[in-house]
């Protein structure tokens, strides 16, 4: 450990990032990008910290290896490729889901292979893992801006590490003995007080350094599954996959209150009330009567019984795949629970297809994205934005027209 980092008694999480951060930047021990507050620290030497990975035995044996994306794992993104192991990265920040599995092209070299474990590589030899995908991580892989020997973990404060790992033990991807290891400088190595961890904070099982491979022995539980009663709504419409996973553990009959919604929350909201009326985050709301309008669908080419002259031309968002025998008022039930009520639904159950309007292309965009990996009678629905979108009421999907009006 550095013996310039020191920490008083009685510090917070946010005093420890603030004095790692700090001692990083005035000994410069970090590469870019600079400065390295409110980041995972790329520091130096983390190739050579990385490099201690393939070491583990835990590594040898692990199949499927999910790590971070930040630009210390680099390292250890290529070395997992290079052991033809299957890679798994996380999205960036959550946004459009949990995975992306790096598919690098058949008889890639390492140059390719070092391409493939950048940002850019991610972008280009990835597909998309849904949550029904029956996909089991041996190994994981975060980044850290503190840790104790002990195995206590600080990160950067965003919280999408745990997020991260409470979501693949929601879906089954990893068990509790899944072994947690984070690649840090040695100065990031601290006393960390057991007191400052929350029951929703990641524990790791080795550290590497530049110097070191510690073993910690932590014996502390790890996130057993998403704390509902931690998530408020802001997270729920920040993170799209979220809302997937809440209405499957919700059919489920598990405890889904949120935050918000808790009796000793301030101000706190009824479920049933929230449901209908959470608000999305960055996008542009819907108001409470266009909810209310869902219940105003059309089936087949009938016309809307009332129609707003003030929405022009519309966003469409195509679902299909919805199995026989499926009636509109599940749908319409999973789109309330994912507050994603459109302005019109057009119903072509016997098609297995079904088409939402929405007021713009931000909000139409934000439902694809929450509804990924949606399904009804064990049927996963395919969502996605129509295409050839037409201002004259129609939508074509597939080279067939459907029209609105």
């Amino acid at each position: 450990m550095e013996a310039g980092v020191r920490l008083s008694a009685g510090v917070s999480k946010w005093d420890i990032r603030t004095k790692i951060w700090d001692y990083m930047e005035a000994n410069n021990l970090a590469d870019f990008p600079r400065p390295v507050h409110h980041r995972i620290p790329n520091f130096k030497g983390a190739s050579h910290a990385a490099s201690r990975l393939p070491g583990l035995q835990e590594f040898k044996t692990a199949k499927t290896i999910k790590i971070n994306p930040d630009a210390p794992q680099k390292t250890a993104r290529f070395l997992t490729l290079e052991a033809r192991k299957t890679l798994l990265v996380p999205t960036p920040r959550l946004r459009t889901g949990l995975f992306n599995k790096i598919v690098p092209p058949a008889g890639a070299t390492k140059e390719i292979l070092r391409i493939c474990a950048t940002s850019q590589g991610v972008k280009d030899y990835s597909v998309p893992i849904g949550l029904d995908a029956k996909v089991q991580v041996d190994l994981v892989v975060v980044g850290s801006v503190a840790v104790s020997e002990k195995g206590w973990r600080i990160g950067k404060g965003e919280g999408f590490a745990d997020m991260e790992y409470a979501m693949m033990m929601s879906m089954g991807a990893i068990r509790e003995d899944t072994p947690v290891v984070t690649i840090v400088h040695d100065c990031q190595v601290v006393d960390i007080a057991e007191e400052l961890l929350d029951d929703h904070d990641l524990t790791v099982d080795y550290i590497l350094t530049p110097t070191r491979t510690i073993k910690t022995g932590c014996k502390r539980p790890k996130p057993q599954g998403i704390i509902w009663h931690k998530i408020s709504y802001e997270m729920l419409e920040r993170i799209p996959i979220l809302k997937n996973l809440r209405y499957r553990e919700k059919q489920a009959g598990k405890d889904v209150i949120l935050k918000d919604e808790h009796p000793d929350f301030p101000n706190a909201r009824k479920p049933a009330d929230s449901d209908e009326n959470a608000k999305t985050g960055n996008t542009k709301l819907q108001t409470e009567s266009t909810s209310a309008q869902i219940g105003q669908h059309h089936v087949g080419n009938d016309s809307l019984s009332t129609k707003s002259e003030t929405h022009g031309a519309l966003t469409t968002v195509y679902v299909g795949n919805i199995p026989p025998g499926t009636r509109v008022s599940e749908l319409k039930s999973a789109l309330r629970e994912f507050h994603a009520s459109p302005l019109r639904l057009s119903w072509q159950g016997a098609q297995g297809r079904a088409f939402l309007d929405y007021t713009d292309k931000m909000t139409a965009e934000s439902v694809v994205a929450s509804l990924k990996g949606l399904s009804l009678r064990g049927q996963t629905l395919r969502v996605e934005m129509a295409k050839n979108q037409r201002n004259k009421g129609q939508v074509e999907i597939n080279g067939q027209r459907n029209k609105y009006e």
